[in-house]
């Protein structure tokens, strides 16, 4: 015979098991029960981190010089393909405003203006393919 210690639910039980060449024989003895633990309590939230900004691309060598300051590349934040493009070279853009529409992982996905200026150049036409990190509009 073998004894085992066997905790369910929080109460301990010993266990003979026995072994033959049948079915084996097992007896259940309870022990005394200990005293039931008290569930610990949840653990606070961490507060989300923020997220961070991706670091501006160098500006293409075919973009247009900006007038009002060096040119922002949007970046794709992750691979897919792309919607619709909602600006065009020339448009007055919005900080917040929705420059394109992708698809990812089964998801429709926006890409934002991260500051008011005028869009310099636009990589990206519906259908294509997005690589994770590579420009897809440029704002200057």
């Amino acid at each position: 015979m073998k004894k085992y210690k066997i905790t369910v639910n929080g109460n301990a039980y010993e266990v003979d098991v026995e072994e033959i060449g049948g079915a084996p024989e097992v007896k259940a003895v309870q022990a005394a029960a200990p005293a039931p633990k008290p569930a610990p309590a949840p653990a606070p939230k961490p507060a989300p981190a923020p997220a961070p900004k991706p670091a501006p691309a160098p500006a293409a060598k075919d973009a247009p010089a900006p007038s009002g300051g060096a040119a922002e590349d949007v970046l794709a934040p992750l691979p897919g393909t792309v919607i619709s493009v909602n600006v065009k070279v020339g448009d007055a853009v919005k900080a917040n405003q929705v420059l394109l529409i992708f698809e990812a992982m089964k998801m429709e996905n926006e890409i934002i203006a991260s500051r008011d200026g005028t869009v310099a150049k636009v990589y990206v036409a519906k259908g294509d393919s997005l690589e994770s990190g590579k420009p897809v509009i440029s704002i200057s």
